[in-house]
């Protein structure tokens, strides 16, 4: 819900109930944007709405708010879902939901997504979750095993529609809600309207509201915006980097999840920083004590997420860093809003991976401004910056206290133990210097990007496979590992019951592997495959929990069942170039082909 907005409504005049007003005003909101405006009192009155708005513009308040209205807590069954694209999407949306729905007691909202075990989304089903948001993988999943049951939805929204036909969700769309009750409330909402979308629309929205909001170019003329490439060096070195070598008064770091504030928050702590979070997960007095800390200087650093973050107005910030690009452009413009305000200048700097280049067009054209990439100090730099810092405040030191008494001791030091006075102030320098070196280890070197997990399209096609199928590794790195194991990991033999007849490649299994357990593909050895199974290399002492989590993974809709192969690890590591599977490729078919052979 942008502050920008200058309607006179207020949210009080929209017929919503107390309980989701209190909510709002507790989070600051006032006045709707155009499309809640628009949105809300036609869906409190039973309408099916059709709405065409950019990303960004409150559309989750625009459907959530009068959904939530209407849900009976008591009843432990899914009253309400939310298609959206992509993982980080549903995420998003859950979090804004459950922020709107803070003081609907005994309301659970339940996140089913690809990538991520079934373990924790049974939980939340099977304890009554009354809302649930998804990707359509995932949902399509839990229909089939009949883990979710839709008899009792009484409204579906469709987020991204367009995003999700870009990714080829269309038939998976369309079953997904020939499984909902005629009776059921319709949302779709789209920032283009292609004949596709036209054609769900006139198919499941009957008599719908049609709700259009153009899109808003917004300038960003004080705010200097950079790029940094994500290469070589973690995100968490660079924000160490950054924090220490950039000038600011105060930092805003916007991540993606509540857990990644956290522990955002609690590395910078580490290092000595004063940081805090901030999160949907506090209560308002927690939020507020947080942003008064970050408004009076006690501390310097705040991480959040974009919820919490909307509409922060702090003088003090003047550096914004975006560690996780937002899922849209319009947040983006939000973001880079809370420094630069009120004729202010202000600094923003995003982290991007290769993939997401062609974000930042996007965010150009939206903030008529231009995004510079630019690199991190090197280490000789850092070293410097370091070194110098040690100096200015030996020097002040020197120059504002009494010290007489020290010099004496160093000499007597000196002299009792035959060591120079350079020498003894050289240790005393170097111990000065052990958690911060002046000579800091090299960065490594940058290495082939794999497939990126932040990547939409990748995630989409993640989705549509329920996760399964999830990054791929890079072709580049996939050749090395065949050609010769590495040696400096403790290699086990595992077999999995998935092979060439169910038209699986050494791809397929890397990335569901990768993707499922979140390990680089770098730990994932020789693979030997067969036509019913495939033999791999992965590390030794897997702990069980994660041995049980990929049993359950599917590939090619078939499950692992993973076990300890009698194959010695050795073996794999020795087979001759001419034996290996000539895999890497998709057999057969063009790409759509492959992607129609692969859904379930």
């Amino acid at each position: 819900m942008s502050e920008s907005n200058n309607t006179s409504v207020t949210f009080d005049q929209l017929g919503l109930p107390e309980i989701l007003l209190s909510s709002l005003k507790a989070m600051g909101f006032e006045h709707p944007t155009p499309i809640q405006e628009k949105t809300i009192q036609p869906l409190l009155n039973g309408r099916h709405v059709l709405g065409e708005a950019q990303t960004g513009t409150g559309k989750t308040a625009a459907f959530g708010l009068p959904a939530l209205a209407n849900i009976d807590v008591k009843l432990r069954k899914p009253q309400m879902m939310v298609l959206a694209p992509t993982r980080e999407l549903a995420i998003q949306v859950a979090e804004a939901l459950e922020s709107f729905a803070k003081n609907m007691k005994g309301l659970k909202v339940a996140t089913l997504y690809g990538g991520q075990s079934y373990g924790p989304q049974l939980s939340m089903l099977e304890k009554g979750a009354q809302v649930v948001v998804g990707t359509p993988g995932r949902l399509m999943d839990h229909l089939r095993r009949k883990t979710l049951k839709l008899d009792a939805i009484k409204f579906c929204a469709l987020d991204e529609a367009d995003e999700m036909l870009n990714m080829g969700f269309l038939e998976d769309i369309e079953w997904i809600l020939d499984h909902l009750s005629g009776e059921t409330q319709m949302a779709l909402f789209s920032a283009t309207m292609p004949p596709a979308i036209k054609k769900i629309a006139d198919r499941f929205l009957t008599d719908a509201e049609h709700v259009k909001i153009a899109a808003k170019k917004q300038a960003k003329a004080n705010i200097t915006q950079l790029a940094w490439k994500v290469s070589g060096i973690n995100k968490n070195t660079a924000i160490e980097r950054i924090v220490e070598t950039f000038d600011f008064d105060a930092m805003l770091i916007f991540v993606r999840t509540r857990n990644d504030t956290l522990t955002v928050a609690e590395m910078l702590e580490r290092q000595g920083y004063p940081c805090a979070a901030l999160n949907g997960d506090m209560n308002q007095a927690q939020r507020e004590r947080t942003v008064d800390q970050l408004k009076s200087g006690k501390i310097s650093i705040m991480v959040a997420t974009d919820v919490v973050a909307r509409g922060l107005d702090i003088p003090r910030i003047d550096l914004v860093l975006n560690y996780d690009l937002p899922g849209d452009s319009e947040s983006y413009v939000h973001r880079i809003g809370r420094t630069g305000r009120a004729g202010r200048e202000g600094t923003s700097i995003s982290f991007v991976r290769p993939r997401e280049m062609y974000n930042l067009r996007h965010y150009e054209r939206l903030t008529s401004g231009t995004i510079n990439t630019f690199e991190l100090p090197s280490v000789q730099e850092l070293g410097g910056i370091r070194i110098e810092r040690a100096r200015k405040a030996l020097v002040e030191l020197a120059e504002n206290k009494d010290l007489t008494a020290m010099r004496e001791i160093l000499v007597k030091m000196a002299a009792d133990s035959e060591v120079s006075i350079e020498d003894l102030a050289a240790a005393l320098l170097f111990e000065k210097q052990i958690k911060q070196p002046f000579q800091p280890k090299e960065d490594p070197r940058p290495r082939r990007e794999r497939a990126d997990r932040d990547n939409r399209e990748t995630r989409g096609r993640n989705d549509r496979d329920g996760g399964r199928r999830g990054e791929r590794a890079d072709r580049g790195e996939r050749k090395q590992r065949n050609n010769s194991a590495r040696p400096d990991i403790d290699w086990q033999s595992y077999r999995i019951e998935v092979g060439r007849e169910h038209g699986a490649n050494p791809g397929d299994i890397v990335g569901a592997i990768a993707n499922e357990i979140a390990l680089d593909s770098a730990y994932i050895g020789q693979i030997k495959l067969e036509d019913n199974h495939t033999i791999l290399q992965l590390p030794k002492g897997m702990p069980k929990d994660v041995f049980a989590q990929l049993k359950q993974v599917r590939v090619r809709r078939q499950q692992l069942d993973i076990s300890v192969s009698d194959v010695p690890a050795e073996a794999l590591a020795r087979r001759p170039r001419s034996d290996r599977p000539r895999n890497d490729r998709p057999r057969g078919g063009n790409r759509g082909d492959r992607s129609r052979g692969n859904r379930h």
